[in-house]
């Protein structure tokens, strides 16, 4: 028999100290001869990202990049695609270093990275930086140079290898024409070809792309022609299959599906037509959906709500899925028969994994929790569909509160947490997180909620959000709370929401203009558009006119939607969570938000965490926002919690 205990009072295993110092961020990872190198990133060491080379059977080898380099470009300002290999020799690894943004290179085996960039600090802030390094002509590598010491502009360049660059700019050689952005240099096996893709103001690189296709040469920059996409068309991850055949993710169809030009004939060929997306938004440059295996296949991760692994036939078009038991696969690398692939799952999370192409048996090389919870702990996922008040469908994935043993009070339906990703033009993925089984241990459900405007389920669902930022994912987010409650899954009256940055701009719009939701929490939310629209960085400084519309002509619409200028319809208890640092949304705006709350008495806390940008990274400010957050709702939904109380004005 279970015990019955209220719902949010349950005694969970899942601490703070796990979801934090348990959570290790991976990124890329890549063979390199019988080891693999993973990216990895320290949260206890203030979210300083690193280099570490395993064995292919998972045992841990060395650090490649030690303290105080950290593996991080600022390109965009999201960064992306921070290193690569050099197999050269005994290998080099090639990275951007965050403080001071130059490009190192390193020996494998050795401690002292040497410079291959010149220093363009001013006033603590690099003036170029790097990003997304690839195979250049031999003697040097290819890479985004993005150059702010004016007007911003981005171009791929030529990087010498032999350190001339580290003191003289002008050894870098610029390669394309300049472009407000770019991503993607790829240059062909035979090095007489180079393509990248590139996109302007006021486009996003999910609205609007370029595939740019040059003849390479020794000197000059090149000049390139247009080979896909358009005013309509996202172009992204453009790849050699050969010296002739460039394959490319295209949403000129309505969803990402993989294409193939021949530069001989001028053909463009649509390899797979499906309604999946085969590629995501490009926040951080670099991203990779799929691998070429050889001429003739690709492997490739595709999918709505969740993905799956398939090889697609280049000759012919034909996809063959690898059954695999994961919700998301990103392929990273193979070698012979063995795929290295970033793999999510609902009982592992986040892990580097090994997967033979043959057998399809595959091994973890490292997982992002060292120490997974109990198995009792850890809740299913569902997905959740209904219909907002235009009939249109919404997507959610659903955590009921679980744990093995333990059940709710006789009659008593547990409060919901409603988590909103950022972006917005992003996605909730089904995966083991820590942070939501950290609720529904303790008896709290959670509803992740796939808004119009995220990502996943086509252009059409994507573009929902054109115009209508502010209103779409709210009226979205509230229709999945209608029907939770409507379904007696969610007690109405202890219903949390919660979002970091556009997430937060959720939160904020949700408690300002419906009344479903009894308390919020905004981490470093946008809360001011006008003030976002004039005091953010370029890549996402014209992002606006898409979600809202062009400023300053829809001035009064920028008022009218932020929630700042509304603070008087909040009613609910607020948190507010900010990094001192953050570029992305200045801790100004929440300080105004927290500034109208007491004004008007709401109550609500302010929490500022020095040393943190936008996203919390160090171990102690994770522990004591997650710890922060289950206070509050204790406080509000009344229940018993084991974390220290806050204080709420």
């Amino acid at each position: 028999m279970p015990m019955h205990l209220p719902f949010g009072s349950w005694p969970s295993s899942i601490t703070a100290q796990d979801v934090a110092a348990g959570t290790k961020p991976l990124g890329g990872a890549c063979f390199f001869k019988d080891r693999v190198i993973v990216q990895e990133g320290r949260p206890a060491e203030g979210g300083r990202i690193t280099l570490v080379e395993y064995g292919t059977d998972g045992q841990h080898g060395k650090e490649l990049v030690n303290a105080p380099y950290n593996v991080r470009s600022r390109v965009h300002e999201y960064g992306g695609s921070s290193w690569m290999l050099d197999e050269s020799g005994a290998g080099k690894i090639i990275f951007s270093n965050f403080a001071d943004q130059r490009v190192y290179t390193v020996g494998i085996g050795e401690h002292q990275p040497a410079p291959l960039t010149p220093a363009s600090t001013v006033e603590g802030d690099p003036q170029l930086r790097f990003a997304e390094f690839t195979r250049g002509p031999e003697g040097s590598i290819l890479a985004i140079m993005e150059d702010l010491r004016g007007e911003p502009v981005r171009h791929i360049v030529q990087i010498p290898l032999d350190g001339s660059a580290a003191q003289e700019l002008s050894n870098i050689r610029i390669l394309s024409e300049p472009a407000r952005f770019v991503a993607a240099p790829r240059l062909s096996p035979n090095g007489q070809k180079l393509s990248w893709i590139s996109w302007e103001h006021p486009n996003m690189p999910w609205d609007s792309t370029y595939l740019h296709l040059a003849g390479f040469s020794e000197t000059g920059v090149l000049e390139s022609e247009v080979i896909a996409g358009g005013a309509e068309e996202s172009v992204m991850q453009p790849e050699w299959l050969d010296d002739d055949r460039l394959a490319f993710i295209s949403d000129a169809s309505g969803w990402w599906n993989p294409y193939v030009y021949q530069n001989g004939s001028s053909r463009t060929t649509r390899l797979v037509d499906r309604p999946a997306e085969f590629a995501g938004p490009l926040w951080q440059v670099g991203t990779s959906w799929y691998l070429v295996e050889n001429q003739h296949t690709l492997l490739c991760s595709y999918g709505t709500g969740t993905t799956s692994l398939a090889r697609v036939h280049s000759d012919t078009g034909g996809l063959d899925d690898l059954e695999l038991p994961f919700t998301r696969v990103r392929p990273f690398a193979v070698n012979d028969d063995w795929l290295l692939a970033g793999t999510s799952s609902m009982t592992h999370g986040e892990e580097i994994t090994l997967i033979n192409l043959e057998s399809l048996e595959h091994h973890a090389v490292t997982r992002s929790m060292e120490n997974l919870p109990e198995a009792g702990m850890l809740p299913s996922v569902e997905e959740f569909q209904c219909k907002n008040l235009a009939g249109q469908s919404v997507h959610a994935l659903l955590y009921r509160p679980a744990q093995d043993g333990m059940a709710g009070m006789d009659g008593e339906l547990p409060p919901f947490v409603t988590f909103v990703h950022g972006g917005p033009t992003s996605q909730a993925s089904a995966t083991l997180s820590a942070a939501v089984a950290y609720y529904t241990s303790r008896g709290i459900g959670v509803v992740d909620v796939n808004y119009g405007g995220s990502t996943g389920y086509g252009r059409e669902y994507r573009n929902r959000l054109r115009g209508a930022w502010g209103v779409v994912d709210v009226s979205d987010t509230v229709a999945v709370i209608h029907a939770l409650v409507g379904q007696k899954i969610a007690d109405p009256a202890r219903i949390g929401i919660e979002g970091g940055s556009a997430g937060g701009w959720t939160v904020l719009c949700a408690l300002t203009f419906s009344d479903v939701f009894t308390a919020g929490i905004s981490r470093y939310g946008v809360s001011d558009l006008v003030g976002l629209v004039q005091d953010t960085h370029d890549f996402e400084s014209q992002y606006m006119f898409s979600l809202v519309g062009p400023y300053p002509q829809a001035a009064d619409l920028y008022e009218k939607r932020a929630p700042i200028n509304h603070v008087s319809k909040i009613s609910c208890p607020v948190l507010l969570l900010q990094g001192d640092e953050d570029k992305v949304v200045p801790p100004a705006q929440s300080q105004v938000v927290a500034d109208a709350l007491a004004e008007r008495g709401i109550a609500h806390a302010y929490i500022l965490f020095e040393g943190e940008q936008h996203g919390f990274r160090k171990s102690e400010n994770i522990v004591r926002a997650l710890e922060s957050s289950l206070a509050f709702y204790s406080q509000i939904f009344d229940f018993e919690a084991d974390v220290p109380a806050i204080e709420l004005s």
